[in-house]
Protein backbone atom coordinates (compact mmCIF):
# COMPACT_ATOMS: atom_id res chain seq x y z
CA UNK A 1 0.00 0.00 0.00
CA UNK A 2 2.04 2.79 -1.54
CA UNK A 3 -1.04 5.81 -1.25
CA UNK A 4 -2.42 6.73 1.78
CA UNK A 5 -4.80 9.25 2.70
CA UNK A 6 -4.58 10.95 6.38
CA UNK A 7 -7.91 13.28 7.78
CA UNK A 8 -6.96 15.27 10.83
CA UNK A 9 -3.61 16.27 11.33
CA UNK A 10 -3.58 17.86 14.87
CA UNK A 11 -0.90 17.08 17.69
CA UNK A 12 -1.04 13.71 17.10
CA UNK A 13 -1.70 13.31 13.25
CA UNK A 14 1.19 15.51 11.95
CA UNK A 15 3.72 13.48 13.14
CA UNK A 16 2.10 10.24 12.08
CA UNK A 17 1.63 11.33 8.47
CA UNK A 18 5.03 12.67 8.98
CA UNK A 19 6.32 9.09 9.46
CA UNK A 20 4.53 7.40 6.64
CA UNK A 21 6.31 10.24 4.76
CA UNK A 22 9.35 8.86 5.76
CA UNK A 23 8.71 5.52 5.23
CA UNK A 24 8.35 6.26 1.28
CA UNK A 25 4.38 6.54 1.66
CA UNK A 26 2.64 9.43 -0.81
CA UNK A 27 0.20 10.84 1.06
CA UNK A 28 -2.65 12.55 0.49
CA UNK A 29 -3.55 15.18 2.95
CA UNK A 30 -6.33 16.84 4.68
CA UNK A 31 -7.20 19.05 7.78
CA UNK A 32 -9.54 22.37 8.57
CA UNK A 33 -6.70 24.12 10.03
CA UNK A 34 -4.00 25.64 6.86
CA UNK A 35 -0.65 25.32 9.22
CA UNK A 36 -0.71 21.23 9.16
CA UNK A 37 -1.27 20.96 5.73
CA UNK A 38 1.69 23.98 4.73
CA UNK A 39 3.70 21.65 6.92
CA UNK A 40 3.12 18.57 5.29
CA UNK A 41 3.03 19.85 1.93
CA UNK A 42 6.48 21.13 2.13
CA UNK A 43 7.36 17.24 3.38
CA UNK A 44 6.20 16.15 0.28
CA UNK A 45 2.72 15.30 0.57
CA UNK A 46 -0.40 16.21 -1.62
CA UNK A 47 -1.96 18.83 -0.13
CA UNK A 48 -5.95 18.60 -0.92
CA UNK A 49 -9.05 21.46 -0.84
CA UNK A 50 -11.43 17.97 0.91
CA UNK A 51 -11.19 14.85 2.24
CA UNK A 52 -13.28 13.34 -0.68
CA UNK A 53 -10.16 14.68 -3.32
CA UNK A 54 -7.39 13.39 -0.42
CA UNK A 55 -9.47 9.70 -0.93
CA UNK A 56 -9.60 9.60 -4.53
CA UNK A 57 -7.40 6.58 -5.31
CA UNK A 58 -5.45 5.53 -2.06
CA UNK A 59 -4.89 2.55 -0.73
CA UNK A 60 -5.87 3.20 2.70
CA UNK A 61 -7.36 5.71 4.63
CA UNK A 62 -6.68 7.01 8.07
CA UNK A 63 -8.54 9.59 10.59
CA UNK A 64 -7.29 10.85 13.79
CA UNK A 65 -10.44 13.41 14.46
CA UNK A 66 -11.58 14.65 18.22
CA UNK A 67 -14.40 12.46 18.76
CA UNK A 68 -17.26 10.19 17.98
CA UNK A 69 -19.56 12.80 15.97
CA UNK A 70 -16.51 13.90 13.47
CA UNK A 71 -15.96 10.26 12.81
CA UNK A 72 -19.70 9.50 12.25
CA UNK A 73 -19.93 12.69 10.36
CA UNK A 74 -16.68 11.86 8.05
CA UNK A 75 -17.81 8.43 6.71
CA UNK A 76 -21.40 8.06 7.43
CA UNK A 77 -23.13 12.12 7.28
CA UNK A 78 -24.62 13.35 4.15
CA UNK A 79 -22.29 12.67 1.41
CA UNK A 80 -19.95 10.90 3.52
CA UNK A 81 -17.14 8.96 2.33
CA UNK A 82 -18.02 5.23 2.33
CA UNK A 83 -20.96 6.32 0.17
CA UNK A 84 -17.74 6.61 -2.62
CA UNK A 85 -15.13 4.39 -1.72
CA UNK A 86 -14.87 1.51 -3.93
CA UNK A 87 -14.94 -1.99 -2.12
CA UNK A 88 -11.88 -3.35 -0.21
CA UNK A 89 -11.28 -0.09 0.74
CA UNK A 90 -9.22 0.15 4.26
CA UNK A 91 -10.08 2.47 6.92
CA UNK A 92 -8.00 3.15 9.81
CA UNK A 93 -9.81 5.44 12.09
CA UNK A 94 -7.39 6.10 15.02
CA UNK A 95 -9.37 8.70 16.94
CA UNK A 96 -10.07 7.98 20.33
CA UNK A 97 -14.25 7.77 20.92
CA UNK A 98 -16.53 5.49 22.20
CA UNK A 99 -16.76 2.34 21.07
CA UNK A 100 -20.72 2.34 19.70
CA UNK A 101 -20.00 5.11 17.30
CA UNK A 102 -16.86 3.06 15.56
CA UNK A 103 -19.09 -0.08 15.27
CA UNK A 104 -21.43 2.34 14.02
CA UNK A 105 -18.89 2.95 10.99
CA UNK A 106 -17.55 -0.74 11.33
CA UNK A 107 -21.27 -1.81 10.63
CA UNK A 108 -21.71 0.75 7.56
CA UNK A 109 -18.09 -0.53 6.10
CA UNK A 110 -19.22 -4.27 6.44
CA UNK A 111 -22.39 -3.60 3.93
CA UNK A 112 -20.17 -1.61 1.29
CA UNK A 113 -17.68 -4.40 1.81
CA UNK A 114 -14.80 -2.01 2.97
CA UNK A 115 -12.42 -2.83 5.45
CA UNK A 116 -11.99 -1.01 8.54
CA UNK A 117 -10.17 -1.32 11.82
CA UNK A 118 -10.67 1.11 15.29
CA UNK A 119 -6.97 1.90 15.88
CA UNK A 120 -6.72 4.52 18.96
CA UNK A 121 -2.88 5.03 20.19
CA UNK A 122 -0.95 5.22 23.21
CA UNK A 123 2.16 7.24 23.74
CA UNK A 124 1.64 10.66 23.16
CA UNK A 125 2.84 13.59 20.81
CA UNK A 126 6.29 11.95 21.72
CA UNK A 127 5.94 8.68 20.72
CA UNK A 128 4.36 10.01 17.46
CA UNK A 129 7.44 11.96 16.65
CA UNK A 130 9.32 8.55 17.26
CA UNK A 131 6.79 6.77 15.18
CA UNK A 132 7.10 4.76 18.64
CA UNK A 133 3.01 4.73 19.07
CA UNK A 134 1.13 1.18 20.50
CA UNK A 135 -1.93 0.73 17.89
CA UNK A 136 -4.89 -0.94 20.02
CA UNK A 137 -7.09 -2.46 16.97
CA UNK A 138 -10.09 -4.01 16.69
CA UNK A 139 -11.80 -5.30 13.36
CA UNK A 140 -11.75 -8.61 11.53
CA UNK A 141 -8.64 -10.28 11.19
CA UNK A 142 -8.23 -9.83 7.76
CA UNK A 143 -8.56 -6.01 7.98
CA UNK A 144 -6.06 -6.20 11.19
CA UNK A 145 -3.42 -7.77 8.87
CA UNK A 146 -3.82 -5.24 5.78
CA UNK A 147 -3.63 -2.52 8.51
CA UNK A 148 -0.58 -3.77 10.32
CA UNK A 149 1.54 -2.90 7.12
CA UNK A 150 0.62 0.62 7.31
CA UNK A 151 0.89 1.25 10.96
CA UNK A 152 4.32 -0.60 11.53
CA UNK A 153 5.71 2.56 10.00
CA UNK A 154 4.09 4.76 12.90
CA UNK A 155 4.19 2.67 15.29
CA UNK A 156 6.13 0.04 17.77
CA UNK A 157 3.50 -2.12 18.86
CA UNK A 158 0.66 -3.01 17.21
CA UNK A 159 -2.67 -5.21 18.97
CA UNK A 160 -5.19 -6.72 17.73
CA UNK A 161 -7.37 -6.10 20.40
CA UNK A 162 -10.85 -8.12 19.37
CA UNK A 163 -13.79 -7.03 17.20
CA UNK A 164 -15.08 -4.06 15.71
CA UNK A 165 -14.80 -1.39 18.58
CA UNK A 166 -12.46 -3.52 20.63
CA UNK A 167 -9.21 -0.74 20.10
CA UNK A 168 -11.34 1.55 21.72
CA UNK A 169 -12.27 -0.38 25.02
CA UNK A 170 -8.89 -1.10 25.39
CA UNK A 171 -7.66 2.54 25.01
CA UNK A 172 -10.55 3.54 27.44
CA UNK A 173 -9.52 0.83 29.82
CA UNK A 174 -5.58 2.00 29.44
CA UNK A 175 -6.25 5.44 30.11
CA UNK A 176 -8.44 4.92 32.92
CA UNK A 177 -5.86 2.86 34.80
CA UNK A 178 -3.18 5.70 33.33
CA UNK A 179 -5.30 8.11 35.23
CA UNK A 180 -5.21 6.51 38.18
CA UNK A 181 -1.52 5.59 38.23
CA UNK A 182 -0.78 9.49 38.10
CA UNK A 183 -2.55 10.27 40.83
CA UNK A 184 -1.59 7.91 43.15
CA UNK A 185 2.15 8.73 42.61
CA UNK A 186 1.31 12.12 42.67
CA UNK A 187 -0.27 11.22 46.04
CA UNK A 188 2.73 9.67 47.23
CA UNK A 189 4.99 11.96 46.01
CA UNK A 190 3.59 14.79 47.54
CA UNK A 191 2.94 12.75 50.73
CA UNK A 192 6.67 11.87 51.22
CA UNK A 193 7.51 16.13 50.03
CA UNK A 194 5.77 17.51 53.43
CA UNK A 195 7.08 14.96 55.29
CA UNK A 196 10.76 16.19 54.54
CA UNK A 197 11.42 13.71 51.70
CA UNK A 198 13.31 14.40 48.57
CA UNK A 199 10.65 13.57 45.44
CA UNK A 200 13.63 12.42 43.51
CA UNK A 201 15.24 10.28 46.43
CA UNK A 202 11.88 9.02 46.69
CA UNK A 203 11.19 8.17 43.28
CA UNK A 204 14.31 6.12 42.94
CA UNK A 205 13.11 4.09 46.13
CA UNK A 206 9.62 3.37 44.84
CA UNK A 207 11.48 2.44 41.32
CA UNK A 208 13.20 -0.15 43.18
CA UNK A 209 10.57 -0.91 45.68
CA UNK A 210 6.88 -2.51 44.62
CA UNK A 211 5.69 0.93 44.03
CA UNK A 212 7.02 1.16 40.50
CA UNK A 213 5.10 2.07 37.58
CA UNK A 214 4.87 3.70 33.93
CA UNK A 215 4.89 7.40 35.48
CA UNK A 216 7.63 7.05 37.96
CA UNK A 217 10.06 5.45 35.34
CA UNK A 218 8.71 7.68 32.11
CA UNK A 219 6.66 10.68 33.46
CA UNK A 220 7.36 11.98 36.88
CA UNK A 221 4.75 14.44 38.01
CA UNK A 222 7.14 16.40 40.46
CA UNK A 223 8.61 19.25 38.59
CA UNK A 224 12.42 18.87 38.97
CA UNK A 225 12.99 14.96 39.13
CA UNK A 226 12.85 14.06 35.64
CA UNK A 227 14.45 16.64 33.41
CA UNK A 228 12.61 15.98 29.89
CA UNK A 229 9.12 15.19 31.77
CA UNK A 230 6.06 18.02 31.33
CA UNK A 231 6.08 18.53 35.12
CA UNK A 232 9.46 19.91 34.57
CA UNK A 233 8.69 22.15 31.89
CA UNK A 234 5.73 24.49 33.30
CA UNK A 235 3.31 21.25 32.08
CA UNK A 236 3.95 22.23 28.58
CA UNK A 237 2.04 18.67 27.33
CA UNK A 238 2.54 16.09 26.29
CA UNK A 239 -1.00 14.43 26.85
CA UNK A 240 -3.89 17.52 27.85
CA UNK A 241 -5.61 17.55 31.04
CA UNK A 242 -8.84 17.63 28.51
CA UNK A 243 -7.90 14.48 26.70
CA UNK A 244 -7.63 12.90 29.53
CA UNK A 245 -10.76 14.41 30.84
CA UNK A 246 -12.94 13.41 27.79
CA UNK A 247 -11.28 10.01 27.85
CA UNK A 248 -12.14 9.67 31.32
CA UNK A 249 -15.99 10.80 30.38
CA UNK A 250 -15.87 7.70 27.79
CA UNK A 251 -14.85 5.21 30.43
CA UNK A 252 -17.04 6.00 32.86
CA UNK A 253 -20.16 6.69 29.95
CA UNK A 254 -18.83 2.98 29.34
CA UNK A 255 -18.97 1.55 32.44
CA UNK A 256 -22.56 3.00 33.13
CA UNK A 257 -23.84 1.28 30.50
CA UNK A 258 -22.17 -1.96 30.87
CA UNK A 259 -22.94 -2.11 35.00
CA UNK A 260 -19.49 -2.04 35.55
CA UNK A 261 -17.87 -0.80 39.19
CA UNK A 262 -15.22 1.97 38.20
CA UNK A 263 -14.80 3.65 41.45
CA UNK A 264 -11.36 4.85 41.34
CA UNK A 265 -12.30 5.78 37.62
CA UNK A 266 -14.67 7.90 38.88
CA UNK A 267 -12.73 9.72 41.40
CA UNK A 268 -10.26 9.81 38.52
CA UNK A 269 -12.68 11.91 36.35
CA UNK A 270 -14.29 13.84 39.30
CA UNK A 271 -10.59 15.32 39.76
CA UNK A 272 -9.60 15.99 36.04
CA UNK A 273 -13.06 17.59 35.35
CA UNK A 274 -12.00 19.64 38.75
CA UNK A 275 -8.67 20.40 37.12
CA UNK A 276 -10.51 21.21 33.87
CA UNK A 277 -12.76 23.69 35.75
CA UNK A 278 -9.95 25.53 36.58
CA UNK A 279 -9.30 26.68 33.56
CA UNK A 280 -6.19 24.17 33.35
CA UNK A 281 -7.78 22.16 30.42
CA UNK A 282 -4.40 22.32 28.02
CA UNK A 283 -1.66 21.09 30.94
CA UNK A 284 -0.40 18.39 30.89
CA UNK A 285 -2.07 15.50 32.41
CA UNK A 286 0.54 15.43 34.97
CA UNK A 287 -0.12 18.92 36.41
CA UNK A 288 -2.93 16.68 38.77
CA UNK A 289 -0.31 17.01 41.35
CA UNK A 290 -1.44 20.78 41.36
CA UNK A 291 -4.57 19.82 43.37
CA UNK A 292 -2.46 17.80 45.88
CA UNK A 293 -0.29 20.38 46.77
Amino acid sequence: MKNIAFIGLGNMGLPMATNLLKAGRRVSVFDLAPEPLETLGALGATVCKSSKEACHGVDAIISMLPAGKHVKGLYLGEDGLISSLPENSLIIDCSTIDADSARDVHSACKEMNIDMVDAPVSGGVRAAGLGTLTFMCGGSSKAFERAKEVLADMGANIFHAGQSGSGQVAKMCNNMLLAIQMIGTSEALTLGKKNGLDPKTLSQIMMASSGKNWTLECYNPFPGVMEASPASNNFKPGFMVDLMTKDLTLAIENATATDSKTPLGKHAHDMYLSKQKQGDGLKDFSSIIELLS
